[in-house]
């Protein structure tokens, strides 16, 4: 069913809970709202809003998962009833069977995916370049329009495969002249005397995180997706009044210092609930960017077939 491990899946090693203890094969339905997730800071502030006690254990289960394809396996088995997931995540699970739909925007990338290269490459001279970039809608979408601000077609320049996780290692090895890559290797990069040439904040709206539930239990779920939903904006409350305290309750699940956790969402915009309203309007940039991505994978052969944007989003659980 899965294309790509995609480029949310940094940290998630050593993180995660083996789902077999946590998610019961029986038949009957489970009260608890299971919710899985890997390891990524714009994903922390749910986790943040359960060490502060914000998220009943009765409602709400948060479990921690290895990859994004561990997620998505559980939630087309009836494992998890939602899932942090990126948007081209939510897309190649639609486009396989499994009815998800979007009821809160949890991040936009404005900066935090970019295109690092060495000293004296730029977009005017990026044409035979090797870029490295992995396989997966993320590094199609910044690959693609990367090439189209340098005005050039795929086969002027050559792709070299990785994973997001090798980032500084690809680099250092000096086989490649720039690197589609994320925070925080991004920031690692810079330190190594690496230079930004094209970032997300050039493509608004494109890179989306979401949480997403299965249409089949939006209903008997209803009060445990508020209540989640109700405590990620309590907490990204908290983190914007309070960072340095905020981060403490972060550190540990990122294994990033509390000092350098603000940073580590540097380039990530978090929507609140008025925002996520206006984002996720009919008609409205959601439906839009989500459509292009749609185009975006097919064309790169990471999904079989294209569908509207009926039904692609549940604005009820935000707060009013």
């Amino acid at each position: 069913m899965l294309h790509s491990l995609g480029r949310r899946r940094w940290l998630a090693g050593g993180m995660a809970l083996g789902l077999a203890p946590l998610l019961p094969a029986c038949s009957k339905p489970v009260p608890v709202m299971r919710v899985g997730s890997i390891v990524f800071p714009g994903y922390e502030l749910m986790f943040m809003a359960r060490e502060r006690g914000l998220i009943d254990s009765r409602k709400v289960r948060l479990i921690e998962m290895l990859a994004n394809t561990d997620t998505l396996r559980a939630l087309a088995a009836g494992q998890l009833e939602g899932a942090a997931l990126t948007l081209d995540e939510m897309m190649s699970a639609r486009a396989d069977g499994v009815d998800l739909r979007v009821v809160m925007v949890i991040d936009i990338s404005q900066g935090a995916d970019v295109v690092m290269a060495r000293r004296g490459v730029t977009l005017d001279n990026l044409g035979g370049k090797r870029i490295a970039v992995e396989e997966g809608a993320m590094g199609a979408v910044m690959l693609s329009s990367l090439l189209h601000a340098a005005q050039l077609r795929v086969e002027e320049v050559k792709k070299v495969a990785m994973t997001l996780d090798s980032s500084l290692k690809v680099f250092s090895s000096g086989k490649v002249d720039a690197i589609v890559t994320a925070e925080p290797w991004a920031t690692k990069l810079e330190a190594q005397g690496a230079q930004r040439i094209f970032d997300s904040s050039r493509i608004p709206g494109r890179i989306t995180d979401v949480l997403a539930v299965r249409a089949d239990v939006l209903d008997t779920q209803a009060d445990a997706i508020r209540a989640l939903v109700a405590a990620h904006f309590e907490a990204r409350q908290f983190f914007i009044a309070q960072p340095a305290q905020a981060s403490i309750h972060m550190a540990a699940r990122l294994q990033t210092p509390v000092e350098e956790v603000p940073a580590s969402l540097r380039g990530l915009q978090l929507p609140d609930a008025a925002e996520n309203r206006r984002l996720l309007e009919e008609g409205g940039n959601f439906h839009r960017t989500a459509l292009e991505l749609q185009r975006v994978m097919f064309e790169a052969g990471l999904l079989r077939k294209q569908s509207g944007p009926d039904e692609l989003v549940d604005t009820r659980y935000l707060p009013a």
